[in-house]
């Protein structure tokens, strides 16, 4: 990691940063407005566009000459490690210092290993074994995964207190349901993150556990009071600041006591007034996707990015399907805004600068250069301490101990749109089998996620005991009750570590059928 700042940027002329509304009126079409190259190289410094496909984009590489504040890869860009490895090296030959960004917290959130599912354990599972050491060990493990590819800032760790059981969005996202535990694990992964050159980035402010909606779906509202706020959901976030964390997300969620008009993502009560003046935080404030609905379904996304910089929002995160005309829409919104009046122009110089000053903290190490070994060399936990942190139940003790042959049935679960489609549970490790022409003998355990009243996983467990057959349910997700044996994530670690606790040996092993109900 290096540091340094950057050379100010400069006002355009004919703008008086305070008074944007003295502009001259606009020119006659084709013809230029006073200043109007320079904003939109400001407003270009503030986006991060992702996009579709496997390849760099033409327009992309336009954005990346242009100064583009950043780029962001999701799991939906990936067909192998090699061809990853391929675009980002082809989206840093064209912007050697751009902040590219990713969703990698580990576990089941997990953009470098969507194909296979996360080789880390998860927060959840992390915050059950709470060692913090063994926490920040995982965080620099995925830093140096991601310093030898090309990424310079990561979207995480989630820093949400889970408070609610039935949240659909965040649930193992978050490191519990205890505010001091989560803050201890944030800080600690937040410096696993940035001792080895990657920027962390503190999400979803001011907190996301205490809501049962997706604010990719819809807006969701966090109805506490102004002490149980300030004793638990910013609790983490300022263990973060505290641990110098370089950036800070932003929620689409509606806090009505901070804010009763306002989202968070647009609230200058919220980001200016908390986040900067009452928690502190200098570095870059970087929003969710504006794509989602809790953001953009009533006003659009051009208006929601114009909403978010005049909040306070440093670098727009504009989401996985960014197009060549969205981007070129939102940027030439930016400028139109602070020549309408309804954006300052020292605000957008402001959030360049802040972006600007970000890229110049963690530029990428060059290529052939590790992260040292002395800050890769904690312990990650390993299969025993993941399966010690399992909340395994009385009738999972006794269907263990049972000498029947284990078969392992995972039932399909929809997952939320931050997870994706990762592969998880036994189908992941190769170790699902089916009910078809299986022994009547064997002690079946039933895999799923996210097991809400309705999941029709209750309704096939229902069925097999009335068949007399022996059966445990198992919850590969946050806890809602019922499940007889709780993991607390799915990602591939954790799931291999449950099929060797269920299923040990040759049922265990990968090859076993994969099929899913």
């Amino acid at each position: 990691m290096s540091s340094g700042t950057p050379s100010p940027f400069r006002l355009p002329e004919g703008f008086i940063a305070t008074t944007p509304t003295t502009a001259k009126a606009a020119p006659r079409p084709g013809e230029a407005r006073p200043g109007e190259a320079r904003l939109r190289t400001l407003a270009a410094a503030t986006l991060m566009p992702g996009f579709t496909g496997t390849r760099m984009p033409g327009w992309i590489a336009d954005a990346l000459a242009a100064g583009v504040g950043s780029v962001c890869i999701y799991g939906t860009n990936l067909t192998s490690p090699t061809q990853l490895a391929t675009l980002v090296a082809r989206l840093r030959a064209a912007s050697p210092t751009v902040l590219l960004a990713l969703d990698e917290e580990g576990g089941d959130v997990t953009c470098l290993h969507y194909l296979t599912g996360s080789n880390q354990p998860g927060n959840a599972v992390l915050g059950r074994i709470d060692d913090a050491a063994a926490t920040e060990a995982c965080a620099a493990a995925i830093a140096a995964e991601l310093v030898a590819l090309g990424f310079n800032l990561n979207l995480a760790p989630d820093a949400d207190v889970n408070s609610t059981a039935a949240n659909p969005v965040i649930g193992v996202r978050s490191f519990g349901a205890d505010a001091a535990l989560v803050a201890r694990h944030i800080a600690a992964f937040t410096s696993g993150l940035q001792r080895a050159g990657v920027a962390a980035c503190a999400k979803h402010f001011p907190g996301h556990g205490d809501t049962a909606t997706d604010s990719h779906l819809a807006l969701p509202t966090i109805a506490v009071d102004a002490h149980t706020l300030r004793t638990r959901e910013l609790v983490p976030f300022a263990a973060a600041i505290a641990a110098g964390t370089a950036s800070v997300m932003t929620s689409h969620i509606m806090v009505p006591v901070l804010d009763a008009e306002n989202p968070a993502t647009f609230s200058r009560a919220i980001l200016q007034d908390v986040l900067r003046g009452e928690l502190g935080f200098e570095g870059a404030i970087i929003t969710d996707a504006l794509d989602m609905a809790g953001a953009c379904a009533i006003t659009g996304i051009k208006a929601a990015a114009v909403r978010a910089l005049a909040a306070g929002a440093d670098l727009l995160c504009l989401g996985s399907e960014t197009t060549a005309e969205r981007y070129a829409g939102i940027l030439g919104a930016i400028v139109d805004a602070v020549y309408a009046g309804d954006l300052q122009a020292a605000r957008l110089e402001d959030a360049a600068r802040r972006v600007a000053v970000l890229g110049a903290a963690y530029r990428p190490r060059a290529a052939g250069s590790p992260v040292p070994a002395a800050i890769t060399a904690g312990a990650v936990p390993d299969a025993a301490a993941i399966t010690a942190a399992f909340d395994i139940g009385p009738a999972a003790r006794d269907w263990l101990a049972d000498p029947a042959a284990p078969l392992l049935i995972q039932v399909d679960s929809e997952a939320n749109m931050a997870v994706g489609h990762v592969p998880w549970g036994p189908a992941s490790a190769g170790a699902a089998g089916t009910l078809k022409h299986a022994d009547p003998s064997a002690k079946i355990a039933l895999v799923g996620r996210g097991l809400d009243a309705d999941h029709r996983i209750w309704q096939i467990a229902d069925g097999l005991r009335a068949d007399a057959r022996t059966l445990i349910v198992v919850e590969c997700g946050w806890p809602r009750g019922g499940a007889d044996l709780v993991t607390f994530g799915a990602s591939r670690t954790v799931s291999r570590a449950l099929v060797e606790l269920l299923a040990p040996g040759p049922a265990g092993m990968p090859g076993h059928d994969r099929d899913t109900l």
